[in-house]
Formats: C-alpha cells, sequence, structure tokens
C-alpha cells in the first residue's frame, strides 16, 4: 500500500465504516445530496445508490436553449430516472416523485416502464407521486401490481383499476388529492385494502355518487379519516341514517376540509360519522371559506341526541374570515361538549376579531358540559402583528 493512500485512509475514518452503517448515514441525506458523494472518491462512487429511500423532482428538458443552463441541469427528466434505477445496486422501499411541467405520450410510456420496472425488481413500501403543477395524467396501471405498499401518497392523477387487481393486502395509509376518480372505482379499491388505518381524501371530480353508507362499509379497520368536502358533495344520505350497517369502531381522528353547517350534505355526512365512531378522540373542522346556504337549517338534528362520545379528547375548528354560520357552529360545539366526558380542549383558530371570540367564548362557557375541565384555546389574527393566542380554563 503506498503510504500517501495509507495516510489518506488513516484520516477517512468514514470510509472504512461497514456497508451497514454507511447507509444508514447516507439515507439521511436527500438523494441528491446523498448522490454528490460519489465524487468523493472511487471508493464513494457508488455508495449512495444503495440508500433504499429515494426522492427526486423531475422536470422536462426543452430543445430550447435557455439562460439558465445550469438550474435546467440540475433536474432530472424520465429518461434520466430510468437509467438511475437501471443502475441501482440496492433495494427501493421508498421512492418520492414530484412531477413538474408538461409531460408528453413518450414520457409517460417511460413512466410506466419505470413503474413497472419497480413493481418487477423492487418490494416498495412506499410511493409518492406528485403531479401537482402538471395536468392530470392517468396514474400507471403497473402502481396497482405493487403489492408490497404500506403507503400510497397520490397527486393530480386520474385513477382507473386495471381489469384483474387483487388489492394492497398490506396498505396502512392511502392519500388521494386533487385527482379524478369514480365512487365505484373508489369503493372497489378500499374494499381490497383489508389494512386500511388511515385515509386523507381529496379527491377533485367524479361522474357518479355513492351512498355514505356504502363508502363507511369499505372501511372497517380505520383509524384516521380526512376528507374534503368535495368528497360529501359525491355521497348520499341514506334513506334510514339512524340505522347504520357498520360501526367505525376503530375510528380516532376525523378531519373535514372546507366543512359548513349551512349545506346540508355536508353537516349530515359529519353527523353520521360522529354517530357511527363511538371511539373518537379528535376532531378538526376546517371551515369552508364562504358558503351559502340555509342559516335556519338545524346543525343537530334530533335523530341524533343519542349520541355519547366516551372517548373524545379534543375538538379544533379554523375558520376563514367570510366563514359563515356562527351560530350553527355553536350549536355543534354545545352538542360536542355536553356529550363528551372526556374532552379536554376546545381550540378555534382563524376568528377575524374580538367580537367573535367573546360570543364563542361567552356561549360555551355558559354551555352545560359532561367534562369537568375543558381548556379553550382562541386564537384570533391581530393586524400587522403575529397571532395572538388565549387560553381560557374551564
Amino acid at each position: 500500500m503506498k503510504p500517501e493512500y495509507a495516510e489518506r485512509m488513516a484520516l477517512d475514518r468514514i470510509s472504512t465504516l461497514p456497508q451497514p452503517i454507511l447507509e444508514p448515514v447516507l439515507s439521511l441525506l436527500s438523494t441528491e445530496e446523498a448522490a454528490r458523494t460519489s465524487i468523493l472518491s472511487k471508493e464513494w462512487r457508488y455508495r449512495w445508490t444503495t440508500i433504499p429511500n429515494l426522492e427526486f423532482t423531475l422536470r422536462k428538458r426543452t430543445s430550447e436553449l435557455t439562460s439558465d443552463v445550469e438550474s435546467e441541469m440540475k433536474y432530472m427528466d424520465m429518461h434520466d430516472l430510468h437509467q438511475v434505477l437501471l443502475l441501482r445496486h440496492g433495494p427501493i422501499h421508498e421512492l418520492t416523485l414530484s412531477m413538474e411541467g408538461y409531460w408528453e405520450d413518450d414520457d409517460l410510456f417511460e413512466f410506466e416502464q419505470i413503474i413497472l420496472h419497480l413493481s418487477r425488481n423492487h418490494i416498495v413500501r412506499e410511493l409518492v407521486l406528485d403531479a401537482s403543477e402538471s395536468l392530470w395524467y392517468k396514474l400507471p396501471i403497473s402502481v396497482f401490481a405493487l403489492h408490497h405498499l404500506m403507503e400510497l401518497h397520490l397527486r393530480s392523477f386520474t385513477i382507473e383499476l386495471p381489469s384483474i387487481f387483487n388489492g394492497f393486502g398490506s396498505l396502512v395509509r392511502l392519500d388521494l388529492n386533487d385527482g379524478e376518480i369514480s365512487t365505484q372505482t373508489l369503493r372497489h379499491l378500499l374494499s381490497n385494502c383489508p389494512t386500511l388505518k388511515s385515509l386523507h381524501l381529496y379527491i377533485g371530480h367524479s361522474d357518479d355518487k355513492c351512498t355514505i353508507n356504502e363508502l363507511l362499509k369499505c372501511l372497517p379497520v380505520i383509524e384516521e379519516l380526512s376528507i374534503s368536502s368535495d368528497v360529501c358533495e359525491l355521497l348520499v344520505l341514506d334513506s334510514d341514517p339512524q340505522e347504520l350497517p357498520i360501526s367505525l369502531i376503530h375510528l380516532k381522528v376525523l378531519h373535514l376540509e372546507g366543512m359548513s353547517f349551512i349545506e346540508d350534505s355536508k353537516s349530515a355526512f359529519l353527523l353520521v360519522l360522529i354517530k357511527c365512531s363511538p371511539n373518537l378522540e379528535r376532531i378538526c373542522l376546517n371551515m369552508a371559506w364562504s358558503s351559502k346556504g340555509d342559516e335556519e337549517y338545524p346543525a343537530v338534528k334530533n335523530e341524533y341526541s343519542n349520541v355519547w362520545l366516551e372517548h373524545l379528547k379534543e375538538l379544533e375548528i379554523s375558520f376563514w374570515s367570510r366563514s359563515h354560520g356562527m351560530e350553527l357552529l355553536m350549536e355543534f360545539g354545545k352538542f360536542i361538549l355536553v356529550r363528551s366526558p372526556k374532552l379536554k380542549k376546545v381550540s378555534i383558530f382563524g376568528l377575524d376579531n374580538q367580537c367573535r371570540e367573546s360570543m364563542i367564548v361567552n356561549t360555551l362557557l355558559g354551555a352545560p358540559r359532561a367534562s369537568p375541565a375543558v381548556n379553550f384555546k382562541i386564537n384570533y389574527p391581530v393586524p400587522w402583528s403575529y397571532p395572538s393566542t388565549r387560553t381560557t380554563p374551564v
């Protein structure tokens, strides 16, 4: 061994570490930073190719000359990604792809080949595909061949199931954001995910509808449910909501985005979910920015008077400055207070003035409640300053 090499290796203690130790260290870096280690030395040239968690931002390169060549070369396109994956020396357990710009048919064909390569050669546990800065693209069918997935996050894709779909037997979390999927396809997908515990559903469009019960039947072991108001528009209230065919006994966290108490479909959906979820621990409502409807419509119907939330610990409500239906919201708040013996905290965020704060505090403080101690956390924006927060113990 040459003296210079021996001296360098003596100083370079990191390179002498065994691969089982180096790999977790490289995994803490971003994929781009990990790839840069390949220029350190010959020993480091391929070490980054064994890390199991990868994240890439894809941008289609144009044939036109640009002034910012360095920025253009910074990003990978579909072909680059395909070549990188083919040269991999280790397994891929997690992959995150952010797709920017417009992709043509030949790019999407290569995208399909990339996912097909993953399904045939790797046991992928988590897949994140984000096309939010692009048009809605059809999701590659080969995604449904990734049978070992535990987490699947999709944004801005049109989703159609293959004719033969054996389901995701290990899927624990599913996020569908700003995409297009029919309710029939959605129910088929969910019913073939028997271990699904967390569902985040923010789909943008569907051509058909289903009943609330038909959706809930597909979620027998769900623990966390986050749904947008757009989904409420796709659901039809069953003829007799009192006779629910399923109880979501595992559901602990419920989050509704774009909630409104002056729109019948949204308030009805919320009440049905509460009625069939006896073990809820946390309810989060993000109120609609602006809604129109019948403010005479009651926030809570009589048929839900026997609801009892034995395990509820937290209620959180977020406002936009133009949210309507404040009186109906207070009616709902009193409904929760009197039926939640273990409630610890009620948080209200985004109030636009102290008058609303005063009305809410006075209404809720004077309301009957089942819990002996509740903290009210009231937050409202103050002009030209950071939001202030007040906590009122009860």
